[in-house]
């Protein structure tokens, strides 16, 4: 126990708060986001809808390497948008903590989308007519009706973009780069110290992020379960 409290001590927990505080940052930006896409989605004609569906999903079908090199090329200092953000507006995206959120954000937000999107398809239309019915505005139904009915799908959605957010590697790394307390998660240090061959560390840091997602999909599958006793059995 001795050795392994030292260990644990001598470790930089500082890849543990970049992506804790990464993942949180993205999955708030992903949940309304998401949301707001979704909504969009559902009142579109089907060929609009599917073309902004593809759109919107593609980050999820392709490698994060590429997703990463396209962010990487959006936001360089060689292209127009760099360009804007760094000399107009003084904002470094590329190496930088925004790139970490921006990357994070742009990978994990499909599956909040897919998720509302999902939760919103599910839902009963009688409950908009009735809220149609009773006087209420598209603002207020959406608020006190769609967006309660669709929670299940709404809390999947958030925590499995919490997850994904947390263990982004590959888009982050393009975009943020890997510095030390800044940029450097912990998905990017179990990648550093394995090509230093110190498996110790690497197996520490894999156990954390396995006992955090555990954790979040053990609450997910409770909330689940909640909701499948109240609906009784069949």
């Amino acid at each position: 126990m001795g050795e392994i409290g030292d260990f644990l001590s001598q470790l930089d927990w500082s890849p543990l708060a970049v992506s804790l505080k990464t993942g949180i940052v993205a999955t708030v930006l992903s949940f309304f986001l998401g949301i707001f896409a979704a909504r969009k989605a559902m009142k579109m004609p089907q060929a609009k809808r599917a073309v902004l569906d593809g759109i919107l999903t593609l980050p999820m079908a392709l490698p994060p390497t590429a997703s990463g090199f396209l962010l990487l090329l959006l936001f360089s200092r060689r292209r127009p948008l760099g360009i804007l953000l760094y000399e107009k507006l003084d904002i470094r995206v590329v190496q930088s903590y925004l790139g970490c959120i921006i990357a994070a954000t742009v990978i994990a937000f499909p599956l909040m989308y897919r998720n509302a999107r999902a939760a919103f398809e599910q839902l009963d239309v009688n409950l908009i007519y009735a809220g149609q019915t009773l006087g209420m505005s598209d603002f207020e139904i959406f608020w006190k009706v769609v967006l309660p009915s669709a929670k299940p799908g709404i809390v999947s959605g958030t925590i499995l973009t919490f997850v994904r957010a947390l263990g982004e590697y590959g888009a982050t790394s393009m975009l943020a780069g890997n510095i030390p307390g800044k940029t450097a998660t912990i998905s990017q240090k179990i990648a550093m110290v394995l090509q230093d061959g110190d498996y110790k560390t690497a197996g520490v840091w894999a156990a954390i992020v396995l006992l955090i997602a555990f954790l979040a999909v053990f609450f997910l599958n409770l909330l689940s379960g909640k909701r499948m006793k109240n609906a009784g059995r069949w």
